[in-house]
């Protein structure tokens, strides 16, 4: 289970099974991309893959073990994590599934470095569209603000913070537990990390929050990710898997389907109980289809 330590002090999480092709997995979770958050999903795709693929899984930096500074992240922050991923396991050139919040790195990463990617998989992708807006994105970080402003205690120091440690400490999880923030998971993990946490104050900690909430979703586009524009120029072949609603509308997966040069819409329904083995089925053919200019190179001291 090895980790890279990036620039600024970030340790990334990522894990390696299988052998072939190289996968990379790009896990859904809300604002919280772990690769636990693949437990939840109607297949796991490392269980399903790594029979035919090099699956490579990664906690994106503040979820699950990959620990960094209670900074804000953006997603050429996040595309540079992954490329470093690729390039410690010697994946030249990749595959990508990604699912949920997943799907936004995904884009973000073949606009960051097409020449990596051969194709790429996206599951239920968020964006504006079918009558939501920016607050029901936005909606995720209300509880994480709301808690260090409402919280009261006698130590001036902690300004409320300790409110927030606290409810990490209960649950590392910031999809569950979205009081905690997140940087939930870091607080819940590493006691040392609370001095840190302190230092902010209040204000300056709410307002990384605002911060890292506006990265993750601008208001400059449906994608939030990438240019709406940048989809009619997507490098590699799709397989779009659309979302039911709310923040992850069906109009968007078909926009994307639409506009990209080659690409795939699955039906809806596809994640049906009775669907289940048919849809993982042309997910291995999908990838599978376009492995011929795939590579993989595997370092002496690789993990699998």
């Amino acid at each position: 289970m090895p980790d890279i330590v990036r620039p600024d002090g970030a340790r990334i999480h990522y894990e390696v099974s299988g052998a072939g092709q190289p996968v990379l997995l790009l896990a859904p979770g809300g604002a919280d991309s772990a690769i636990a958050a693949w437990e939840a999903n109607f297949y796991h795709p490392v269980t399903e893959l790594a029979p035919h693929f090099r699956v490579i899984a990664m906690d994106q930096r503040h979820s699950g073990r990959s620990a960094a500074p209670f900074l804000p992240a953006t997603y050429e922050q996040t595309a540079a994590d992954q490329t470093a991923v690729l390039d410690e396991t010697g994946a030249d050139r990749v595959h990508v599934v990604a699912a949920g919040l997943g799907c936004l790195h995904a884009l973000r990463l073949a606009a960051e470095a097409p020449e990596r990617i051969a194709s790429v998989v996206l599951q239920e992708p968020p964006g504006r569209g079918d009558g939501n807006s920016l607050a029901d994105f936005f909606g995720l970080f209300d509880e994480a603000m709301r808690l260090p402003r409402a919280a009261s205690f006698d130590d001036p120091e902690t300004e409320g913070l300790a409110a927030v440690a606290a409810a990490a400490r209960a649950d590392g999880d910031f999809g569950r537990n979205p009081a905690a923030g997140p940087f939930a998971r870091r607080l819940h993990d590493d006691p040392e990390s609370h001095k840190e946490l302190f230092a902010l104050r209040r204000e300056r900690y709410i307002t990384t929050l605002v911060r890292h909430r506006d990265h993750l979703f601008p208001a400059g586009s449906a994608y939030f990710s990438v240019p709406e524009e940048s989809i009619a120029a997507f490098p590699a072949p799709l397989l779009v898997l659309p979302g039911g609603g709310g923040r992850q509308p069906a109009a968007v997966a078909r926009r994307i389907a639409a506009e990209a040069p080659s690409a795939r819409l699955l039906d809806a329904g596809f994640d049906a109980p009775g669907r289940r083995r048919e849809t993982v089925a042309a997910v291995v053919a999908f990838l599978r289809e376009h492995s011929e200019s795939t590579t993989v190179r595997v370092p002496e001291n690789a993990e699998n």
